[in-house]
């Protein structure tokens, strides 16, 4: 079972965290992957993140 680092609630279910696509074309280039954040669905602490393949 897994826990927030922040809110210690329990995430068991997909619907307990958000999956956000960070824009990778903001800043200084543009980028051919899309960049995720993985946040807690109770508080919004990051969790983690991830790349995909390019566009």
């Amino acid at each position: 079972m897994v826990h927030c680092p922040e809110c210690e609630e329990t995430l068991e279910e997909q619907s307990d965290v958000e999956f956000l696509d960070m824009d990778s074309t903001t800043g200084f280039f543009r980028a051919s992957k899309r960049f995720y954040l993985v946040a807690c669905g109770h508080c919004g602490a990051a969790i983690g993140s991830g790349v995909a393949g390019a566009r």
